[in-house]
């Protein structure tokens, strides 16, 4: 697939640019590589839950957390661990920063480390992975375009994860299953195909997921429909049905708990960019 590309100007702050790339030879491992840079046009942004970490390499200010764990500064190249909620991000006046979308066992595989110790955390990438982080930052830096920051970064992702260890397989095929159906799927059908007892199950997705099998597939149902949303086009109630919410009242819940917003103010907040995984703090 190729780089997608789009530009813009912020009124008087001036011109922003957006890249995107979904790497084919990394399918099944980044869902999305992302970058921005441009003047910021609101100081506050909104990290809404997907099911997937972040790791983002910033070669601008520092951005600074204001709600959430880990990190307060976050200054040049970080993981944010799945969330369950929100977290809050103060972000400098001017942007130059890129972002990989991850999928857990990806994430798990690369970092090594039970990502229950993750769940609703920001980390230096340093502390979890060691100098080699540094090493991918700088090299990054002296690449001017978004393009060669992609490439470089998706080989260091290719060549750590081919010495990484396997996720187990039948935590790999539920996870599969969950992420095909938009989150949907029974888990107790899931757990009958596998075999493997309720307590089983949930204690190896909690290391390896982060989050036990129910609660990743609301979290990836919600990431769903943010995407839907940030697309447009379709009427709220018909978005809930089709994400496999009972009603419209139902999905509102949902956007309460895992996102502290409701759709129509999510409506209002989102990026003209990007995915839906963030929106503006108003």
């Amino acid at each position: 697939m190729q780089i997608v590309t789009r530009c813009g100007r912020d009124g008087p702050g001036g011109e922003w640019v957006y890249s995107e790339w979904r790497p084919p030879h990394l399918a099944g491992v980044v869902d999305l590589m992302w970058a921005f840079k441009g003047p910021t046009s609101n100081r506050r942004k909104r990290i809404l839950p997907s099911g997937r970490l972040e790791l983002l390499v910033n070669f601008a200010d520092p951005y600074r957390l204001l709600e959430g764990a880990g990190c307060e500064r976050l200054d040049r190249v970080w993981i944010g661990g799945v969330l369950t909620a929100p977290m809050v991000v103060a972000q400098p006046p001017f942007q130059d920063v890129m972002g990989v979308r991850l999928r857990p066992l990806a994430a798990y595989a690369l970092l090594a480390t039970p990502l229950c110790e993750l769940v609703g955390q920001v980390v230096d990438l340093h502390d979890v992975v060691g100098g080699a982080v540094g090493e991918l930052a700088e090299r990054c830096a002296g690449i001017g375009s978004a393009p060669e920051r992609f490439r470089t970064v998706a080989n260091w992702l290719a060549a750590r994860l081919t010495a990484a260890r396997s996720a187990d397989a039948t935590v790999a095929w539920t996870a599969g299953r969950i992420d095909e159906s938009g989150g949907i799927v029974s888990i107790r059908a899931l757990r009958a195909e596998t075999g493997w007892s309720k307590a089983r199950l949930a204690a190896t997705f909690r290391e390896q997921i982060g989050l036990p099998p129910k609660l990743y597939a609301r979290v990836v149902r919600f990431g769903r429909v943010l995407s839907m949303l940030q697309a447009g086009g379709e009427p709220l109630a018909e978005v809930a049905l089709a994400a496999g919410y009972y009603d419209q009242p139902h999905m509102n819940a949902e956007f309460r708990e895992l996102g502290g917003l409701v759709p129509r103010a999510f409506l209002a907040a989102r990026h003209p960019v990007g995915d839906g995984t963030t929106a503006a703090d108003l």
